[in-house]
């Protein structure tokens, strides 16, 4: 696990809710605080699309954040900044033998749980962690380590700057 400052609010919120950057990721549950607080369960409601369950989307299990992201975007654009957020974030199943693959990692896809990260916003600092869930108990951290690799990739490429917290 590693976690990351973000030392451009504004930029990396443009990343966030403007932009499709993560878009591909799925939503597990987020909060948002404003003037109240908002909790989101990402849980895909697979009924509320296509009752007759012929919907592309259909086979996942939480939603996508290209589908939640325009509606928070309106909970928070305005005067006011949030007072804060939290975000958790999981690779989509259908990416996680992509990245296996890539990161040289011989595991089973069957064998992760979830790969996670979190975007936390709190007393004007925004934070991104990582974090790993394996379905079996091991020693081994090469995941763990690919992982962190993977996401610090992920922000340079898309240009977002982050330091180590």
């Amino acid at each position: 696990m590693i976690a990351l400052n973000i030392p451009s609010t504004r930029a990396f919120m443009r990343h966030f809710l403007v932009l499709d950057t993560f878009d591909k990721w799925c939503l597990s549950e987020g909060s948002l605080t404003t003037f109240c607080t908002y909790t989101i369960d990402g849980a895909w409601q697979r009924d509320f699309f296509d009752p007759d369950g012929t919907d592309a989307l259909q086979d996942r299990k939480l939603a996508p954040w290209g589908h939640v992201r325009e509606f928070c975007f309106s909970l928070i654009k305005g005067k006011h900044t949030p007072l804060a957020f939290k975000f958790v974030f999981v690779l989509p199943e259908d990416e996680v033998q992509s990245f296996l693959a890539s990161s040289g990692l011989s595991i089973s896809p069957d064998e992760i749980g979830g790969l996670f990260l979190n975007i936390s916003f709190r007393n004007k600092k925004l934070m991104l962690t990582t974090g790993t869930a394996l379905r079996a108990f091991t020693m081994d951290r090469s995941v763990d380590s690919a992982w962190d690799a993977y996401v610090r990739d992920f922000l340079k490429k898309c240009g977002i700057e982050a330091e180590d917290a």
